[in-house]
């Protein structure tokens, strides 16, 4: 498996190795062990998955308040989406930032979106599954969510009029959602290189 920071080091892009022949594919999406050998050792306790019917479906931007905070591992069974991480932790030297990646079944990609960051996606075709394990439940009273558009992330989505749910549609603007405050540990050096 090959193992990419993106512009936000936190968030990681996933290539599982394939095997490929005449019958098709096999590959391991994932595996606890050799993700604790890479230094991922996230406890998935939950699978999940969406279908999206029609191309331009925007689902997101969505994340969890501590202690439910969740860390998602995101990839594309069927079809292809955009695939948005949002760094929300208030104090970070990212805070506000966004990577992008376009996930599909063609090209197993992952996105490991960390605790502390928002996560979306919009459907590139119809009858598109997302699949995404979790490292803690849903619980309905941390669920939050920031406007897919808000124009102070600039975020640059494939499509400018997407299909949204009556729920995503509401979500406030990152300036007026309830955050996460990121704490680096003591007397060490914080994720983003910054020494405390």
């Amino acid at each position: 498996m090959k193992v990419s920071q993106t512009k936000l080091p936190e968030v990681l892009l996933l290539e599982p190795t394939v095997f490929e022949d005449e019958r098709g594919f096999f590959m391991e999406s994932y595996h606890a062990h050799k993700w604790e050998e890479l230094g991922l050792d996230y406890p998935f306790m939950q699978d999940n998955h969406s279908l999206s019917v029609c191309a331009g479906t925007l689902r997101g931007l969505h994340y969890q308040l501590d202690p439910y905070a969740q860390t998602k591992l995101v990839r594309v069974a069927c079809g292809a989406v955009y695939d948005v991480a949002v760094d929300i932790r208030k104090g970070s030297s990212t805070f506000g930032q966004w990577v992008g990646a376009i996930l599909s079944a063609s090209n197993h990609r992952q996105l490991l979106v960390p605790k502390g960051f928002a996560h979306g996606f919009c459907t590139l075709v119809p009858n598109t599954e997302v699949l995404y394990k979790v490292d803690a439940p849903y619980h309905a009273a941390s669920d939050r969510g920031i406007a897919w558009n808000d124009p102070a992330l600039h975020i640059d989505w494939p499509v400018s009029k997407p299909i949204l749910s009556e729920k995503d549609a509401k979500h406030p603007m990152l300036e007026d959602a309830e955050l996460p405050t990121w704490k680096a540990a003591p007397n060490s050096c914080n994720k983003d290189g910054a020494a405390e």
